[in-house]
C-alpha cells in the first residue's frame, strides 16, 4: 500500500505529452519487488515449513512479521528520513530488500528467517511512503495520474505473474532459489535507479502528516474500519492458500491457481479504474460479494478442480481493485486531511495483514484448513454492513469529489 506525503519541491516539468518511461519502469520494478517479497511465502509455505522444521502455521507468520515491520516503522522512519535526498532513500530501501531476501534464502534457522522478514517489512514501509510521490514528481502535472498508474503497475504484475512464477520456480528448484532470484533482480534495480532515475530533495523541515486529526473527518473512520477488517479477512486465506489447496487435493497446482487469481486481479483493476469515479460504492459492494462467492466455493470440502479455479477467479475479481477503491474512498472522505487519512490506511492495512497471519495460523491449527474460507466469510459481514451504511460519508451513493 502507498501513502502520499507532502514535498517541498514542485514536480519536474517534462515536455508536454512525454513521460520519463525508463525512470517510471524502475519505480514499477521497485513496486513489483516490494509486493512479491511480501506475498511470495504464501505460494511456498509447505516447502519452507519442511525446510525450517516448523509447522505451516508458524511459517505463515513470515507474512505476519513482514506486515508488523511495516506497520511499526513506516511512519516514524518516514518522518526521520523526510530530509533525505529521494534517490538515496529509494536505493536504501531497495538495498534492504536485497539483504533481507538473501538472508531468508540462506537461513536454516526459523528465528533468523523471521528477523529477515521483519527487515524486509521495514524496507517496505520506507518504499511505500516514497514511491507514489516520486512517480508524481517525475511527470508534468497533466500526466501525473498516468505516471502513478505506470509505477503502481508492479502490484498486479506481482500478483498475476510474479507469485505464480516464484511458486513454480520454488517447486521446481527449491524455494531458496526463488528468494535468491529476487536478490539478483534487486541488485540490478539498484544500478537502474542510479543510472536512470532523477534525484529530488527531501521534505522541508517541519512538514508533518496530521494523522489523528483525520479521524474527526466524517467518512474517514468507516473507510478505515472497512480497510482493517477487509484486509484481515483476505490475509486469513491468502497467507495459507497453499495449505488450503493441499487440503482440497490441488497442492500440485498452487502456481496455476495463483496465476488464475492474479489474472482475475488484473481484470478487476481495469474495471475499477474505468468506473471508479462514478461507481465507487457499487464497485465496493460488488467486490465484497465476489470474494464471498469465492470463499463459499473454497469452503466446499470436495476435491473438484473446477470449483477451486472458479473460487480463485471470483476471489481475484473481487480483490484486484480493492486497494484502489479504499485509497480513493479515504482520499475523497479526507478532503484537506487526505494525507493523514492515507497514512492511517497504510498503517491499518499492515496491522490487518499481521492479524490475518496470526488468526489464520490459529484457525489452521485448531479447526483445519477448511475453516479459513469460512472465517473470511464471517469477517465479510461487518465489511458489507459498514459499506452499505456509510452511504452519506465514506462510501457515498453519489460521487463526492474527484477520484
Amino acid at each position: 500500500m502507498t501513502t502520499q506525503t507532502p514535498t517541498s519541491a514542485p514536480p519536474v516539468a517534462e515536455p508536454a505529452g512525454r513521460l520519463p518511461l525508463s525512470a517510471l519502469l524502475a519505480l514499477a520494478t521497485a513496486v513489483f519487488i516490494t509486493s512479491l517479497t511480501e506475498t511470495l511465502p504464501a505460494g511456498l509455505l509447505p516447502a519452507i515449513s519442511a525446510d525450517l522444521h516448523v509447522s505451516e502455521s508458524a511459517t505463515g507468520q513470515t507474512v505476519t512479521v513482514y506486515a508488523v515491520g511495516t506497520a511499526l516503522t513506516a511512519i516514524p522512519l518516514t518522518a526521520a528520513t523526510a530530509g533525505w535526498r529521494r534517490k538515496r532513500l529509494l536505493q536504501s530501501a531497495v538495498a534492504g530488500f536485497a539483504v533481507a531476501n538473501t538472508v531468508t534464502a540462506l537461513s536454516s534457522d526459523y528465528s533468523l528467517t523471521m528477523f529477515a522478514r521483519f527487515v524486509a517489512g521495514v524496507a517496505a514501509g520506507l518504499a511505500w511512503a516514497l514511491l507514489a510521490g516520486y512517480a508524481r514528481r517525475l511527470a508534468p502535472p497533466h500526466l501525473q495520474g498516468r505516471a502513478l498508474a505506470i509505477a503502481m503497475a508492479g502490484i498486479p504484475v506481482a500478483l498475476s505473474l510474479g507469485v505464480p512464477a516464484g511458486t513454480f520456480l520454488g517447486t521446481a528448484v527449491g524455494w531458496r532459489t526463488a528468494f535468491l532470484t529476487m536478490t539478483g533482480l534487486t541488485v540490478l534495480l539498484i544500478g537502474w535507479i542510479a543510472a536512470g532515475v532523477p534525484d529530488f530533495p527531501g521534505q522541508r523541515r517541519g512538514a508533518r502528516v496530521p494523522m489523528l486529526r483525520s479521524l474527526t473527518v466524517p467518512g474517514v473512520s468507516p473507510v478505515l474500519f472497512v480497510t482493517l477488517v477487509y484486509v484481515l479477512a483476505h490475509t486469513l486465506l491468502y497467507a495459507y492458500i497453499a495449505t488450503l489447496l493441499d487440503d482440497l487435493g490441488q497442492g500440485g497446482a498452487t502456481d496455476l491457481v495463483l496465476l488464475v487469481f492474479g489474472a482475475a486481479c488484473l481484470l478487476s483493476i481495469w474495471v475499477v479504474g474505468t468506473y471508479i469515479s462514478r461507481r465507487l460504492r457499487g464497485l465496493t459492494v460488488l467486490s465484497v460479494l465476489l470474494i464471498a462467492a469465492g470463499a463459499a466455493l473454497f469452503a466446499v470440502p470436495a476435491e473438484q478442480p473446477a470449483l477451486v479455479y472458479a473460487a480463485a477467479t471470483l476471489w481475484g475479481l473481487g480483490w484486484g481493485g480493492v486497494p484502489t477503491l479504499l485509497q480513493t474512498a479515504v482520499g475523497n472522505a479526507g478532503g484537506d486531511q487526505a494525507d493523514g487519512a492515507q497514512a492511517m490506511l497504510v498503517t491499518l492495512w499492515n496491522v490487518a495483514m499481521a492479524g490475518g497471519g496470526v488468526a489464520g495460523g490459529i484457525l489452521l491449527d485448531t479447526l483445519g484448513a477448511v475453516s479459513l474460507p469460512r472465517g473470511l466469510l464471517l469477517l465479510l459481514v461487518p465489511v458489507l454492513v459498514t459499506v452499505v451504511a456509510a452511504r452519506t460519508h465514506g462510501f457515498p451513493a453519489a460521487r463526492r469529489g474527484g477520484a
